[in-house]
């Protein structure tokens, strides 16, 4: 289990050193263009399965409630710590009234 992990984590870390390493001119504007969609689409793909997925089944409760509020304070532009800590309160306090 642990060489599992440290042999992904240089497998990791390899693909970001290479990202490094290769010029500007190879990868084009293009390149970066796809690699800045892919990114925010796998991060969305993330949220959505870990906020909204329980084994195989798609469900709304506490998490999606603490997601709801975090986008509404993202979208008003609240500093970060304070959209952690609202998202947490939203999702204790749901839980404790049992939803």
């Amino acid at each position: 289990m642990v060489l599992t992990v440290v042999l992904g984590s240089l497998a990791v870390f390899s693909w970001k050193l290479i990202g490094y390493l290769i010029p500007d001119r190879l990868v084009g504007k293009k390149g970066r263009s796809i690699a800045d969609r892919m990114t925010v689409t796998l991060l969305a793909a993330l949220v959505v399965l870990q906020g909204f997925a329980s084994q195989n089944a798609l469900v709304l409760d506490a998490r999606a409630l603490s997601l709801a509020t975090a986008a509404v304070l993202l979208a008003i532009r609240v500093p970060y710590i304070f959209v952690v800590l609202a998202g947490a309160v939203v999702a204790g306090v749901s839980r404790y009234l049992g939803f």
